[in-house]
């Protein structure tokens, strides 16, 4: 009984993302039997000025499995949350006559601003490393391409792995090996948390099924993140008029820093 409630559930689930479920890209590799499906429980994520963060789920099934190989655990699926893409740089501080200042820097080549993944186990022990690496799944396996003359590339390893630290403590880059389970038979679901500041726009929800450490198949999913209510309008004032925006802020500080003297001021 409580198998078939959660085939009831994941029926549901994969219904209420039917629009979006219509919108998915496949890839399928060789021979292989199997198929991946997948549908998400949302297909858009407001931010209102009290946003803390969501958790997204996104539902999946394998068609076409082995029974065997599933009994075994040979199957695994890796879940992906990508978020927009941009340029991002990263600078290096030293120490110079007592002050902290910027002595270098290096921009990587439209990278993703936010990055959850989720899989059934370490992403290391589901395929060869180099395939891994090769398919560009997972943080240290990111492409990072750096703009413009980086010299003799001797500090291209350094800055790679300060981008990588700065996003993960920052929070917009997580990984959570486990967080994608099978709940009956064929059946899985993962969890995927959107930090409190991640970015407005298109994200991009894939998944990838492997057979005993092979790539059989992968389906993608958008997301969007959409800022609302006052968030909303700031934004778009910001972008589609700069001059008018930055004429209102100065204004307003002013008026706040005079509003502030009166108020504090001693007679």
């Amino acid at each position: 009984m409580r198998a078939f409630g959660r085939l009831v559930l994941f029926a549901l689930a994969l219904s209420a993302a039917g629009p979006a479920s219509a919108q998915s890209l496949e890839r399928q590799v060789g021979d292989f039997p199997e198929k991946l499906e997948i549908g998400i429980s949302t297909d858009e994520i407001s931010i209102t000025s009290d946003f803390r963060g969501a958790d997204l789920t996104i539902f999946g099934a394998i068609d076409g499995f082995d029974a065997n190989l599933l009994a075994q655990g040979k199957y695994n699926i890796i879940v992906v949350l990508e978020g927009p893409k941009d340029n991002a740089t990263v600078r290096k501080k030293e120490r110079v006559f007592g002050i902290w200042v910027n002595t270098q820097s290096m921009t990587f080549e439209l990278v993703p601003e936010a990055y959850s993944l989720s899989s059934t186990r370490d992403i290391a022990t589901i395929a060869p490393p180099r395939d891994i690496a090769n398919m560009g799944i997972g943080v240290d396996h990111m492409r990072l391409v750096p703009l413009g003359f980086i010299g003799d590339g001797s500090s291209l390893g350094e800055f790679r792995n300060a981008f990588r630290r700065i996003r993960e403590e920052s929070g917009v880059y997580q990984r959570d090996p486990g967080g994608v389970q099978f709940i009956s038979s064929s059946l899985f679901k993962a969890s995927v948390r959107l930090p409190a500041n991640v970015p407005n726009g298109v994200h991009v929800v894939r998944a990838y099924l492997f057979r005993e450490g092979l790539f059989v198949a992968a389906k993608a999913l958008p997301l969007r993140v959409v800022k609302t209510g006052l968030e909303q309008a700031i934004t778009r004032a910001a972008h589609e008029q700069p001059i008018v925006y930055g004429l209102f802020a100065v204004t307003l500080a002013v008026i706040t820093g005079w509003g502030a003297s009166l108020l504090f001021r001693k007679d």
